[in-house]
């Protein structure tokens, strides 16, 4: 490994052992002394790559971020249709939630209590973000398809992303026992089939 390439390697492995005491330590508050055994280095060198545990934070929020709307630009380049395109959203990030079970409690917003503002804002950002996605694939339907939301294009987005949300917060409840996509399938051939419903023609 090259002098150049290590600063990124042990920030990624710093993220990377934070998520990992999210998932193992669930419930309880992470400490830098915690973490700094966890990486086993000094608390000292984990505040040269981080300024402080908020920064840590961020670092995964930014992780979950890209990770996310890359696979959601994807999506929207392979699939025409609106009610697949936001089931696919939304099975992306129950999926996702599912496979990181550190980074869920970020989602679900536990962990965050007591930290500082802007991490809690940063993850609202988020969801605003999904859910104003959302409503463009609904918006896009009576354009694309001729068919309108059977809500208003609000209501309906803020529906769906609620299902997510509700479901992520089950799995750290239950110490991530019950499975985001557990039922999904099902809870979704219902949701979807009330989605969307013919626009009416003008004259």
């Amino acid at each position: 490994m090259t002098q150049a390439t290590q600063p990124s390697s042990r920030r990624e492995q710093i993220l990377q052992a934070l998520a990992l005491m999210l998932e193992e330590d669930s419930g309880k508050r992470i400490t830098i002394a915690a973490l700094a055994r966890q990486v086993g280095v000094s608390e000292a060198a984990l505040y040269r790559h981080f300024p402080s545990k908020a920064r840590m934070f961020e670092g995964l929020i930014a992780y979950i971020e890209e990770t996310l709307f890359e696979r959601i630009t994807r999506i929207l380049d392979e699939i025409p249709e609106a009610v697949p395109r936001c089931g696919q959203i939304l099975t992306l990030l129950l999926a996702f939630a599912e496979k990181n079970p550190g980074l869920s409690r970020l989602l679900g917003g536990d962990v965050l209590t007591g930290e500082t503002a802007r991490l809690r804002l940063r993850i609202h950002q988020l969801f605003e973000r999904l859910e104003t996605q959302l409503k463009q694939v609904l918006r896009e339907a009576e354009l694309r398809e001729g068919r309108r939301s059977t809500l208003p294009v609000s209501a309906a987005a803020n529906l769906l992303v609620a299902q997510a949300e509700g479901r992520i917060s089950q799995y750290v409840r239950s110490d991530f026992q019950r499975r985001p996509t557990e039922h999904w399938d099902d809870q979704w051939a219902l949701l979807s089939a009330q989605l969307l419903r013919e626009a009416p023609q003008t004259a």
